[in-house]
């Protein structure tokens, strides 16, 4: 065996008692792929079906059971009753529902005259792939009724026995940049927050700093504390700096509170940052705190509603995604440039975010504790 053999022999034994040393990154990188595999080939559907629809109807006469049923059948809507207009615009607000179908209260009496009357609809045009479908289907919906109809009607050539009206709420061009925007900036915080942090704390093991870190008496929290803070001016610059473009570029509208909205964003940077502090606790080099940032930012691109419809998840793909707070900084987000939702509209998506940057911060806190034992 040559010099060159004999010393290529060495590196090459020593890198695989190296990577076989560190078990935690060879996992995360074996894992990563097949967690991709799993999500974008079960979780993700373009065709979601079964969404969230409120109707309100005078009375369940037969056409009104009959159109009901027809719009079950196609699969695309999820009925239920409303009792008001008001229980479907608070519905619609929330993100509870995704359409309102409002049947006018002579619907039966105009139909038999042949006067074609016009079924209200009330979309939630702010994520327009996700109703795209829907409302396509409503066309084969109107001659659910021509076997109904009275002997003299149906032999009269005439238009469909009704029609639906759409009104594409909060996005009325279904635009889909204005859908995309708001996502867009909360994805550019995960980037620009979770991996700042992520960093941090490996990275001081590794420099040999973290030495000195416990030779003071600095407290794990102050220590998260003072981490954090630097950050969240950054990722507030980030905020500011793609809400200006937007708006001179893509006019995206900003129709609720802009102090709202910061507020709900500065809670998720720190919940981004809590996280980015907790994986670098955990790891033991700044690889495995990268790969375990990794590891969180596929289901939260693919599972909060970002790239596909939520509603078109399946239903444990859905329960995964409410444990993000990324799907849920994203309806809030929406629903304040878009919606102009008010805090009474966006709490129940605030306080898990809160409770998700709680959690980690304990996590954190606790295995700092740890190293210094």
């Amino acid at each position: 065996m040559t010099g060159f053999a004999r010393r290529l022999w060495a590196l090459l034994r020593k890198e695989w008692i190296q990577m076989w040393g560190d078990p935690l990154t060879l996992r995360l990188i074996l894992a990563l792929p097949l967690l991709q595999l799993v999500l974008y080939g079960f979780a993700i559907n373009t065709n979601p079906k079964n969404l969230p629809t409120g109707i309100i109807a005078a009375g369940y006469s037969k056409y009104e059971r009959d159109l009901v049923a027809a719009l079950q059948n196609t699969g695309y809507f999820n009925v239920r009753t409303l009792h008001s207009e008001q229980e479907g615009e608070q519905g619609l607000v929330e993100g509870k529902l995704l359409f309102v179908i409002n049947i006018p209260a002579d619907f039966d009496r105009s139909v038999d005259r042949g006067d074609v009357p016009s079924v209200l609809m009330d979309a939630d045009a702010t994520d327009p792939s996700a109703v795209g479908n829907a409302m396509s289907a409503l066309g084969s919906l109107t001659s659910t009724l021509n076997r109904d109809l009275p002997p003299t009607v149906q032999t009269q050539i005439r238009s469909p026995p009704f029609q639906f009206v759409i009104h594409a709420r909060y996005n009325p061009e279904q635009l889909t940049v204005l859908n995309v925007l708001p996502g867009l900036i909360c994805l550019v915080l995960i980037f620009s927050t979770l991996f700042l942090t992520t960093l941090s704390i490996a990275k001081e093991r590794e420099r040999g700093t973290m030495e000195n870190l416990l030779a003071t008496p600095v407290r794990p929290v102050e220590l998260m504390i003072a981490k954090i803070v630097p950050y969240v001016f950054i990722g507030y610059l980030q905020v500011v700096l793609i809400l200006v473009v937007s708006t001179l570029l893509f006019a995206l509208p900003m129709r609720g509170s802009l102090l709202l909205l910061m507020l709900a964003l500065g809670l998720f940077i720190i919940s981004n940052l809590a996280l980015g502090l907790t994986f670098s606790s955990v790891a033991t080099n700044q690889m495995q705190a990268q790969q375990m940032a990794q590891f969180t930012l596929m289901p939260s691109f693919i599972l909060s509603g970002f790239f596909f419809p939520f509603s078109g998840m399946p239903q444990w793909a859905q329960w995964v995604g409410e444990l993000l707070p990324t799907t849920h900084i994203i309806r809030v987000v929406r629903g304040i440039l878009l919606k102009g939702s008010s805090f009474d509209q966006i709490v129940n998506d605030l306080w898990p975010i809160a409770l998700f940057a709680l959690g980690a911060i304990i996590v954190s806190v606790t295995f700092y504790r740890e190293t210094l034992d």
